[in-house]
């Protein structure tokens, strides 16, 4: 397995929106292994294809704090949302930024899994808000997007003073 780069904000490719994938194929299920090794390794629990600069429909996520419960998607999409739910969100192409962000807390989301098999489950709370800020990223938005103007900006700020300080 090869680690990725993680791109970072303001990357113009995590403004894009990503291609649909129209089958799986070995190459695909290599980059899976390394996505989800390079997710592992940053360490996080989702990783979307556009924040390895790669523009397609695929996301990994790995909720379990032992790294055993691996779910890949390709062409991930939400058919119904309910609840809400209020959760403290961070991001690999953003390290060290947080931010509270309000979502639905139940999902049914469908997607084509590693098998090429179209798949559908239930998500709530933690894996559903994990499933939709990855969605967000094959939309081209990130979880800034979801803050008031005000709060993006301080976040995008200390964001920016954060790359600084490492530079120096």
């Amino acid at each position: 397995m090869e680690k990725l780069d993680i791109v970072l904000y303001p990357e113009a490719g995590l403004r894009e929106i990503c291609a649909p994938i129209p089958e799986m194929t070995d190459d695909l299920d290599k980059l899976i292994d390394d996505m989800f090794y390079t997710m592992y390794d940053a360490p996080g629990i989702g990783l979307a294809a556009p924040q390895i600069a790669v523009q397609q429909r695929l996301i990994v996520v790995d909720i379990s704090e032992s790294n055993d419960q691996p779910i890949a998607l390709l062409n991930p999409e939400i058919i119904k949302s309910a609840g809400t739910i209020e959760w403290e969100e961070g991001c690999l192409s953003m390290p060290g930024i947080y931010a509270s962000v309000t979502r639905p807390s139940d999902i049914l989301v469908r997607g084509m899994n590693r098998e090429g098999k179209m798949i559908e489950f239930e998500a709530s709370e933690l894996l559903a808000v994990c499933i939709q800020h990855e969605i967000d990223h094959l939309n081209g938005k990130m979880f800034i997007d979801h803050l008031s103007g005000l709060k993006r900006a301080r976040a995008i700020q200390k964001f920016r003073k954060s790359l600084l300080q490492q530079e120096s």
